[in-house]
């Protein structure tokens, strides 16, 4: 009986310092990121982990429990299982389900094994931080129509030359061309390449537009809806960049953002940073968003609000910024709006000369702009 016990004792030992799982090492890899940072909503990811269990005897299973979190607290666990090899390796590979919009970080992940009587159980943990965003989903815009028409009664033309016409605002460096004056050299780059540079600045677009997100958090039912809304913005965003169009962004919540219209591939960069995890959460109204900001506004601005409000409190805003000789558009975030309300909204902007779309999904909005 004693012999027994001691035999036991011994094999429980033997099996505490056999395990080895509390060192396992491990690394983990996203297989269709494109080694990016971000990805774009709906998007699902192929998750892969590499393991090595330090030791020398056999181990007849792990099991491996990875955490995937949203910034907001929202998380995701998955369980998978491997069979190590006779060098205590293995891999295991998972996919998450489509993906929200936002901020994603991964947490520890829990390793556990046993003995092959499933007497003795072993745990550990690695830790293999790694972050991403994830963009809101975006449409093809191919043509706004409207816009440019618009843009040619404002005597678009006429300022052809002055929409090209350069800022101080260095966007790079190019090859010297002959007859470039002094002030435009670039001698560190010149002295650093031993060929000659000038700077190359941006050139200023107009006219300028300023897109506002309607963040209220009384005027959305649902999360999808206000998804709806910031996909808008995204899309318009990107058009107005394929467009070299200065697009600027006023976002008015917790925590507020106004980015100055600008045309820079960096600046676009910023603005979809911040649209990765905008929320619902402001408390004001348009009326007095605007009002509260006038002082950034310039007359000539097309001026484009992106909301599902509508009626008074929209013809309310829509006639401040007319006011103040800038052009209104309203982009109805109009999802859930039975079809004769959107005619009927419709047909009271037209009769105020204000540009106007009701969009219910995002698959709408480059039909609603014009664009096949």
């Amino acid at each position: 009986m004693v012999f027994i016990i001691v035999a036991a004792l011994c094999l429980y030992l033997a099996l505490s310092r056999w395990s080895g799982i509390s060192k396992t090492e491990g690394s983990r890899s996203l297989l269709n990121s494109e080694h990016e940072a971000v990805v774009e909503a709906g998007t699902s990811l192929a998750v892969k982990i590499d393991v090595h269990i330090p030791g020398l005897w056999p181990i007849p299973y792990v099991s491996i429990k990875d955490h995937l979190v949203r910034r907001g607290g929202e998380e995701h666990v998955f369980e998978t299982f491997l069979i190590p090899d006779w060098k205590r390796r293995g891999e295991v590979s998972y996919r998450t389900p489509p993906l929200r919009r936002g901020y994603y970080h991964f947490g520890d992940t829990d390793c556990a094994t046993e003995d092959i009587f499933g007497l003795f159980q072993h745990r550990g943990r690695l830790e293999m931080p790694h972050t991403f965003g994830v963009l809101p989903q975006k449409t093809h815009i191919r043509d706004w129509k409207q816009l440019h028409q618009l843009f040619r009664g404002m005597h678009h033309h006429s300022a052809t030359t002055r929409s090209h016409r350069e800022t101080t605002q260095i966007n790079g460096v190019r090859e010297y061309i002959y007859g470039d004056r002094l002030s435009r050299i670039h001698w560190n780059a010149t002295a650093k390449t031993g060929t000659w540079k000038s700077k190359e600045f941006e050139r200023e677009s107009l006219p300028k537009t300023v897109i506002l997100l309607d963040r209220n958090i009384r005027a959305y039912r649902s999360k999808e809806h206000f998804e709806l809304a910031v996909s808008i913005v995204a899309s318009l965003i990107d058009y107005g960049a394929s467009r070299d169009l200065a697009l600027g962004l006023l976002s008015v919540g917790k925590n507020s953002k106004y980015f100055e219209p600008k045309l820079s591939a960096s600046h676009q960069k910023t603005i979809m940073n911040h649209l990765i995890d905008v929320e619902p959460d402001g408390q004001h109204a348009l009326i007095d968003v605007l009002r509260d900001r006038a002082r950034l506004f310039m007359p000539g601005v097309f001026f484009t609000i992106v909301s599902p409000q509508y009626g008074e409190t929209m013809i309310q805003s829509l006639s401040w910024i007319e006011q103040r000789q800038m052009n209104p558009c309203h982009m109805w975030v109009a999802s859930g709006v039975p079809s004769a309300d959107q005619e009927r909204w419709k047909r009271q902007l037209q009769t105020t000369g204000t540009m106007g779309y009701a969009v219910a999904s995002l698959d709408e909005l480059a039909l609603a702009l014009g664009g096949r």
